[in-house]
């Protein structure tokens, strides 16, 4: 799976470069491409976090402790997992300490890990919502690697799916709709 992920990453940060290799002004009345990688990224981002929520807030409470194996998280620790991989990436891009370490191993309830996925989403809007055109190409350390702050916010988003497809099928072995699968997921809202 790491092998995939740094073949996407490096995939998206060649097609990244390439853009912002091209020294050309923008046409009047269109957006720099940097400024499009940045806007896109954060629009991807708000539907992960969207998609995420939803799913911490389907499963009922009876169901957090539920672990389709031994050998598997129970989807409590599912969510608080992607709620500290949040502050982890994020942090690593505003770069902050991670402010809250351990969801995952020191809450349980559903109420308390709703919660704190939440405040790790909010916290991620920050690096989402601050990236520009300038700070999307300086570099942090990622995994012991160099890489760019919008290569880390873009893993943060392919982790955080990577887990959701986790969550689908906890929910669909408890015969809940995921989020991505209900009727009118991603169609635009009705005027």
């Amino acid at each position: 799976m790491r092998t995939l992920l740094i073949s996407l990453l490096i995939i998206l940060l060649a097609s990244v470069a390439v853009g912002l290799a091209q020294n050309n002004p923008p046409a009047t009345g269109t957006v720099p491409q940097q400024d499009t990688l940045s806007a896109n990224n954060r629009m991807i981002y708000g539907h992960v976090k969207m998609i995420l929520l939803t799913s911490a807030e389907k499963m009922p409470e009876e169901s957090y402790a539920f672990k389709p194996a031994d050998t598997v998280r129970a989807y409590g620790q599912l969510i608080g997992h992607v709620a500290d991989s949040q502050y982890s990436f994020c942090s690593t891009v505003l770069g902050e300490k991670s402010p809250a370490p351990g969801i995952e191993k020191n809450k349980t309830s559903k109420a308390d890990l709703v919660a704190a996925l939440k405040e790790a989403c909010a916290y991620c809007d920050k690096a989402y919502d601050t990236m520009t055109a300038e700070s999307a190409t300086q570099t942090v350390k990622l995994m012991g690697r160099d890489m760019p702050k919008l290569g880390v916010l873009t893993v943060n988003i392919l982790h955080s799916m990577e887990h959701y497809g986790n969550l689908v099928t906890y929910m669909r072995m408890k015969g809940i709709v995921p989020p991505t699968s209900e009727p009118g997921f991603g169609q635009p809202p009705k005027k």
